[in-house]
């Protein structure tokens, strides 16, 4: 069973982009990964844009992304690039905090003209940071998720045939056969 960092970059409680992530955590657990959520959101300003290395949620993340062996990151696309947020994180994690892991990159927004902002925008940082593998990621768009009144997600039918292919792959390349993939 591998250890899963599911980091979600949204500086927003109720974002589609961490329910997103939240709800495909459900089948990495489903296949028998271990998954240990991150909102990057819920790590005091002051520590990350203040490049507070010794605070101890700055500590507490580096450690999470050091004992995964894959890593998840979820982003909302703001302006063609992925969020602040993950950014200043992305910046105080060490240099290589990357190497030897499987990464999946996702993000979400609400327009196609987003969806180069994962190869040209985050996978060269994923990439400068040591990323072992970093399997082929996939834009959502907004449309294509809904959130309703009880926090739960409904993905479209066709997104989520996509996203159910992106993690079964991320998940094989961890090293394990899917089991939803083979009882499928």
């Amino acid at each position: 069973m591998a250890t899963v960092l599911s980091v979600s970059g949204s500086p927003s409680a109720s974002s589609r982009t961490g329910r997103l992530l939240r709800h495909l955590d459900e089948r990495l657990v489903a296949q028998g990964h271990d998954v240990i959520p991150l909102d990057v959101r819920t790590i005091p300003a002051d520590a990350l844009l203040g490049a507070d290395f010794r605070h101890p949620a700055i500590v507490e993340a580096t450690e999470l992304f050091a004992r995964a062996d894959g890593v998840v990151i979820g982003t909302p696309v703001y302006k063609a690039s992925y969020s602040g947020v993950l950014k200043a994180l992305l910046d105080l994690l060490p240099q290589y905090a990357l190497t030897g892991k499987t990464v999946l990159p996702l993000a979400t927004g609400g327009s196609i003209a987003h969806v180069l902002a994962i190869d040209y925008a985050l996978r060269p940082v994923l990439t400068s940071m040591g990323a072992a593998h970093t399997v082929q990621g996939w834009f959502t768009l907004d449309k294509d998720l809904t959130v309703h009144d009880d926090g739960s997600l409904t993905v479209a039918p066709s997104a989520a045939e996509a996203l159910t292919q992106v993690v079964d792959r991320f998940s094989t390349a961890l090293g394990r056969t899917p089991l939803l993939a083979v009882a499928s």
